[in-house]
């Protein structure tokens, strides 16, 4: 699909070859139009209001057969036809820039001053989207006399950015209604190119030399080094312009200038295209994961078991490992999630009263499903300080922080980074398949996401992250849990912070999650990996 770029560029070389707009007879030819402006600038030359050009002036016509020709001053015609760039209506011709202007002609350096009062155009103040003196500086107010009447810009001077690498070629038109000092100059790396309004319209000229036409090809006409380019001011005043018939040009400008806002609404409908498009994968990603924690993704299998039975196993395996102190009991006892006949939810820590918590449930589950707190199947636990020169290339294999959400996303499949035996063996430890989160980054998004150990090794892991090693569930299924929209609105709500956002290991514990039985898990796994893999063809 065209590009709005690719669309504006045809259509100005459409416009520059006379297919833009209809040949009219009755508007005389191009031939007509230079035999006047040549007897207007022979009389501007008598007078000495403008130079001859060296060489003398150029005369270009084409004969019977075809062939173009060109004659300068007094010397014998010469054929241009590989000069030639493209075909043009019989009533267009071509001439040189310096054949239909009055002043072709780069700025000079300035002495700049805080004083603003007398601008200086340089090349930033020329961009395609048009002109502005938002960045110019100042010339000295002592030293305006310095600067000949010619120099001062006129609306309608074409303001050609002649050096630098990224900049050269672009052009503006210079407008005195949007210069609020009533004086300007062009520094010395624009060429100024000044036209009369009956001989050439500077819009239709514009056209011409912000086409593909001239810029594809303008590194070519430069000179100089690849960091310093720069068109020549010879060039410049040789360049071969396609010339239509006075009111052509006119007719051109105006049928350009009513595309241009439909070139404008087509590239902003594009851009958001490009943007959904962009967008598209991951917010299908997204849904996916919202399915699969509502119970959506695949159906359920009775055969399977429930999962308050699952939990019944971990809270009866928790205690005996409470009970054998190998992981602390939490505060204010364990959390245990249940639904009564009526369908309303209710937890209880502890011995505690339990209490109803119908206005936390987000979204109904399936009847084989039951909500749990992370802490009731989990342990997190946060990691130890890892120091960045306490990482080497060679050693016992360690996460940090930011590796967590700039190089894995929601799998750890190989370790870079690696840390001595004394830092390791003080560190807390990784086991595969199991998970890690982070608890610092700069904005919501960043904190609590998960990353699962798929290697085969153990890993010491940094401060600023917590390791989730849970019981009887499915890893992957809850990397995904975790990862998921659900979860994240969870995250953002429980992080504290402004400039760097922090989410402790109890807010992490807390988080409300929706729990399947063990087999669908895994189907559930199983589906989305599948699904993933057919997002990740979309557009390729």
């Amino acid at each position: 699909m065209m590009d709005a770029k690719t669309l504006r560029n045809a259509i100005l070389q459409a416009a520059v070859r006379g297919k833009l707009v209809e040949q009219d007879e009755s508007e005389g030819t191009a031939d007509e139009l230079l035999e006047r402006i040549r007897t207007e600038r022979a009389e501007l030359i008598k007078q000495k209001k403008i130079k001859a050009p060296r060489g003398g002036e150029s005369h270009i016509y084409h004969d019977q057969d075809g062939h173009w020709y060109e004659q300068k001053g007094k010397t014998d015609p010469i054929c241009i036809d590989k000069d030639i760039p493209f075909d043009i209506p019989d009533n267009w011709t071509w001439a040189r820039l310096k054949s239909i202007t009055t002043y072709i002609q780069r700025g000079k350096s300035p002495k700049y001053s805080l004083i603003e009062k007398y601008p200086v155009v340089a090349q930033k103040c020329n961009q395609w989207s048009g002109f502005s003196l938002e960045k110019a500086k100042f010339v000295d107010p002592e030293t305006i006399e310095k600067y000949d009447e010619e120099r001062i810009l006129l609306t309608g001077d074409l303001l050609w950015n002649s050096t630098g690498l990224g900049t050269l070629g672009r052009m503006a038109v210079y407008d005195s209604n949007l210069n609020p000092y009533g004086w300007a100059v062009a520094d010395s790396h624009v060429t100024v190119i000044r036209t009369r309004s009956h001989w050439s319209n500077y819009w239709y000229l514009f056209s011409y030399f912000a086409g593909p036409s001239v810029q594809n090809v303008i590194e070519e006409q430069s000179s100089g080094t690849t960091k310093q380019k720069e068109l020549a001011l010879s060039t410049v005043q040789d360049y071969l312009i396609p010339l239509p018939p006075f009111a052509e040009q006119q007719r051109i400008v105006n049928k350009i200038n009513e595309l241009t806002p439909l070139i404008d609404d087509y590239g902003k409908v594009q851009e958001l295209r490009n943007k959904l498009d962009a967008e598209l994968p991951d917010t299908l990603r997204k849904s996916v994961l919202q399915a699969a924690v509502q119970g959506k993704l695949v159906e359920q299998d009775e055969s399977e078991g429930t999962a308050d039975e699952l939990l019944e196993r971990i809270r009866a395996e928790r205690a005996e490992l409470i009970k054998q102190k190998k992981i602390k009991a939490p505060r204010g006892g364990e959390s245990h999630i249940y639904h009564d006949q009526d369908g309303h939810w209710y937890e209880q820590k502890g011995k505690t009263d339990p209490i109803c918590i119908d206005k936390d449930i987000p979204f109904d589950i399936p009847d084989n499903w039951t909500w749990a707190r992370l802490g009731a199947i989990a342990v997190i636990e946060r990691g130890s300080g890892i120091k960045r020169d306490q990482v080497m290339e060679s050693g016992y294999p360690c996460i940090r922080y930011g590796e967590l959400y700039t190089t894995y996303t929601g799998m750890i499949r190989e370790c870079s980074s690696h840390t001595n035996k004394e830092v390791f063996d003080k560190s807390h430890h990784l086991l595969p398949n199991e998970l890690l989160a982070t608890l610092t980054g700069e904005n919501d998004i960043d904190i609590g996401r998960a990353a699962i150990n798929k290697t085969d090794k153990i890993l010491a892991y940094g401060s600023d992250l917590a390791g989730i090693k849970f019981h009887h569930q499915n890893g992957d299924y809850l990397c995904n849990l975790l990862n998921s929209p659900f979860v994240n609105s969870q995250r953002t709500s429980a992080a504290n912070g402004k400039i760097i956002v922090h989410i402790s290991a109890s807010a992490i514990s807390a988080f409300l999650i929706p729990i399947p039985p063990l087999a669908e898990q895994q189907r559930i796994v199983n589906k989305i990996a599948e699904v993933n893999e057919q997002i990740g063809t979309i557009r390729q």
